[in-house]
């Protein structure tokens, strides 16, 4: 029993729940203007822009928020964003290399969290370009099989641009080049003729 008012209860419930949405969509409109900003204001050349806008819908950004993160990150209009995306090296136990991507408005606060996570577990900052060499960017697809066969798979993203396609769990693993990640998600298998 809430007392005299059961608003009192559904009030605090709700204030909780929209804090949580508010924190949601910050980090998801953040996201997409450092997307805007690396890579241009056109989704469809940029598929880190696609994917965080993408992400953002299926949160129920509204649209008008995600049009004004986009010309934010742009800087189309007069406003612009001061996020940086920084690159960190290290290794972890036992001589297990990391690459750390961090995105921040402040580079030196950044650098020293990234140092300080890595000692309290066991890890070192490395210098740059000791790790670097043993990554590579790309994108991943991951395909479920259902009433899908490899070879269906196969013949639609490879012509599209895929690298390779193989057995994941219980689907189809597709690797591409990360600036080909939007063309082969969005391919389909012509039929034959």
């Amino acid at each position: 029993m809430s007392g005299h008012s059961k608003w009192a209860t559904t009030k605090h419930k709700k204030a909780v729940v929209d804090a949580r949405r508010a924190k949601s969509w910050a980090k998801l409109i953040k996201n997409i203007e450092v997307a805007a900003k690396l890579g241009g204001a056109d989704l469809q050349g940029n598929p880190t822009l696609f994917d965080a806008v993408l992400k953002a819908k299926k949160t129920s950004v509204p649209k008008d928020n995600i049009d004004r993160a986009i010309k934010r990150g742009a800087g189309i209009g007069g406003e612009a964003v001061e996020y940086a995306s920084i690159m960190y090296e290290g290794y972890g136990p036992n001589g297990v290399a990391f690459l750390i991507e961090c995105l921040t408005d402040n580079k030196n606060r950044a650098a020293a969290e990234v140092r300080t996570a890595l000692s309290r577990n066991g890890g070192t900052l490395a210098d740059p370009g000791s790790v670097a060499y043993n990554f590579s960017r790309k994108g991943v697809i991951v395909v479920p099989s259902e009433g899908t066969t490899e070879d269906d798979v196969m013949l639609a993203v490879l012509e599209a641009g895929a690298e390779e396609v193989e057995p994941h769990g219980d689907g189809f693993g597709v690797i591409t080049e990360a600036s080909d990640l939007v063309t082969v998600r969005s391919a389909r298998r012509r039929p034959a003729r």
